[in-house]
């Protein structure tokens, strides 16, 4: 894959408009805005910057390197072994069915589409064996496990990896922040801004973390998740 693929591939996988489903899920974020508890947008920068640090690159980005680097190695098992330390360390249902939903779509997606740059992806080897380990209930196939395998296979570095699942976490958290109405263009696009550093920071750090090293702590995210499934007022499935 040359180089220009490579970013053709990240910018497509990091895009809003793949239809995976991710535009539904604001992980709690509609629950902190339906009760008040963030009213600026630095505290939505804030609220997010407490995303990457205690979930995203401690939990997703730990799954989704060993993810890669097992698909890379042709082992399946370190794929399932990631998808399922994720899923035990996901606590709010609605988190690990937005997850696993986006996992499944990417998955039928790239049944689906036999040119451009997700030709390179081989969905009948490695790729096609997750997928059937998926399909026959032996992995929830999360979005960050999925996306690690189908990243490796479409020839993305592990740290490219990392930063395309870590920018579409966090651009996915600020849309859905922009859509309930609380915030406008220019405030999200410089939350985005200040959130650039910490990117990269957590994607350094946990990219090649062994899956030992995985731990989820946001416990606030946590309960509001949980409180968004018993909401009356709900736009989103998360």
């Amino acid at each position: 894959m040359t180089s220009s693929e490579a970013l053709l591939t990240a910018l497509r996988l990091s895009d809003s408009m793949l239809p995976v489903g991710t535009y539904t899920a604001s992980y709690g974020v509609e629950q902190y805005l339906n009760e008040d508890d963030i009213e600026a947008a630095d505290e939505l920068g804030e609220l997010i910057e407490g995303y990457l640090r205690g979930v995203i690159g401690p939990a997703e980005i730990v799954a989704l390197g060993h993810a890669h680097r097992s698909a890379a190695a042709g082992d399946l098992d370190g794929v399932l072994a990631a998808d399922e330390r994720l899923g035990a360390a996901t606590l709010p249902a609605e988190f690990r069915d937005s997850s696993t939903k986006a996992g499944g779509k990417l998955l039928e997606l790239l049944d689906e589409i036999d040119d451009g740059p997700f030709a390179a992806t081989d969905t009948a080897g490695f790729l096609g064996e997750y997928t059937a380990a998926c399909e026959d209930g032996l992995a929830e196939g999360h979005y960050p496990v999925v996306l690690g395998v189908v990243c490796q296979q479409a020839g993305l570095g592990c740290r490219e990896a990392a930063l395309v699942s870590a920018y579409g976490s966090v651009t996915g958290l600020l849309g859905a922040a922009q859509r309930l109405g609380r915030f406008g263009h220019t405030a999200i696009q410089a939350q985005l801004s200040t959130l650039f550093p910490v990117i990269e920071e957590v994607c350094e750090q946990y990219y090649d973390a062994e899956l030992t090293a995985m731990c989820s702590f946001a416990p606030l995210a946590d309960v509001r998740g949980m409180a968004h499934e018993r909401a009356d007022r709900r736009l989103f499935m998360s």
